[in-house]
């Protein structure tokens, strides 16, 4: 990712460009025959010459067509030749644009693999679900990770559709109505570069298309921070379900060498606000005066790479810490249980209803039960089977299968199909 965003794979993609727009123009016969073939052999660009030439122009890419064709011959002329500074850089930002779009897609594709291959190992492995921070009801390890995994394929499809709302060039002149040059020239520049051919443009490129693609890295960095945070929470010293990889070596604490921190989750979830914050300024950037301002520009400088880095970062960060994460299954086994079953509530309620009570008095007589294992330190089996009410109204049977575990669990496979993890 540091090389598309790098000073020379941007002079690169402009120059590629470049060479297309004249391959273009003499396949139109609008430049002389043989022209594009003696540009391509000639064209040469230095970074230190084109930021030695900008120091007194001004302008990046009048430095750069100057650089590149100061050592040509009579057919330098011809490049740049009816095309205007944003044909060429909005064009090439399309190129980068794809570019890291790609990498993006293969980073989310190998953490939905790690994912996936840790729901698989623990699908049936049992633990606590909790709603607001408090125990709820029994899930699986697998079941949390499915949810993360569905999440990530849905990533993976918003960042297809960026790649393809980005990945689309213009040659359409200096206000985009083609005026020194035609549209069929913009089809075939845009054809031999693999992009999309704007259909219609301004000097730019609308920046709607690159609205989509960082909203889209945007939602994919609340994404990754969704499972970091949720590692992170597993690993609270009261819960210690899961442990962030510790290293021979590592240190947690300067101060308390007890320390293992989850550093790296937390890494993670920081850089997750800078790519949100980093989508703002592009949606402003759809906003243009006329046909064209420079509001979008400096910020996209900043933002397009820091994103596309970060995320990258975060993407095969998360991969590495999911493919070695320490699972304590006794722990979660010891937490599920910690309770004293009252995690089956909702299941004594469900059976009372069946057995004759009302929805309200089937929940008095839980919640009553419930209290008495917080008062009196008993299971909550133990406090249903003393109860009179319930007693009377539920059979042995009954309390077995309210107190199944497997009840809880028996569609985890169902689930696992209908998210793909089959």
């Amino acid at each position: 990712m540091k090389a598309v965003w790098s000073e020379e794979n941007k002079f690169q993609s402009w120059l590629d460009v470049e060479i297309a727009v004249c391959k273009a123009q003499e396949h139109f016969g609008k430049i002389p025959a043989g022209t594009a073939e003696k540009v391509e052999r000639d064209a040469k660009f230095n970074i230190d010459r084109i930021n030695e030439i900008e120091a007194e122009t001004h302008h990046d890419l009048i430095a750069f067509v100057k650089c590149v064709t100061e050592q040509m011959g009579e057919h330098g002329r011809y490049v740049h030749y009816g095309v205007t500074s944003y044909d060429i850089e909005d064009t090439a930002t399309a190129l980068r644009l794809r570019q890291a779009a790609d990498i993006i897609i293969e980073d989310i594709e190998n953490l939905m693999a790690a994912v996936g291959k840790l729901a698989k190992e623990h699908k049936m492995t049992p633990m606590i679900g909790r709603t607001h921070g408090v125990q709820a009801e029994p899930i699986t390890f697998g079941f949390k990770l499915a949810v993360h995994y569905s999440e990530l394929s849905r990533d993976l499809e918003r960042m297809k559709a960026a790649r393809e709302a980005v990945n689309c060039g213009k040659i359409s002149g200096a206000v985009g109505v083609f005026g020194n040059i035609n549209p069929e020239a913009q089809d075939y520049v845009c054809g031999l570069l693999k992009l999309n051919s704007a259909p219609v443009s301004t000097q730019i490129i609308q920046r709607d298309r690159h609205a989509q693609f960082f909203t889209a890295l945007a939602i994919l960095a609340s994404t990754c921070e969704n499972l970091a945070t949720e590692m992170r929470n597993l690993q609270r010293t009261e819960i210690l379900e899961v442990q962030e990889m510790f290293l021979p070596g590592q240190r947690g604490s300067s101060a308390m060498p007890h320390k293992r921190n989850p550093w790296r989750f937390e890494t993670i979830c920081g850089l997750a606000r800078v790519v949100r914050a980093n989508s703002i300024p592009e949606m402003e950037s759809v906003v243009s005066w006329h046909e064209r301002d420079l509001t979008n520009s400096a910020a996209e400088r900043v933002i397009m790479p820091d994103s596309c880095l970060a995320i990258d970062f975060m993407l095969n960060s998360l991969t590495k810490l999911m493919g070695r994460l320490e699972v304590k299954n006794d722990n979660m086994k010891k937490n599920l249980e910690m309770m004293g079953q009252m995690v089956f509530s909702e299941h004594v309620l469900l059976s009372l209803i069946n057995n004759g009570m009302t929805r309200e008095e089937g929940y008095k007589v839980a919640q009553r039960c419930a209290a008495r294992c917080w008062d009196e330190g008993i299971t909550f089996r133990e406090a249903i089977e003393k109860d009179e009410e319930a007693s009377k109204r539920l059979t042995k049977e009954d309390i077995d299968n309210c107190f199944d575990l497997k009840h809880h669990l028996r569609n985890i496979d169902k689930i696992f199909e209908r998210v793909g993890l089959n």
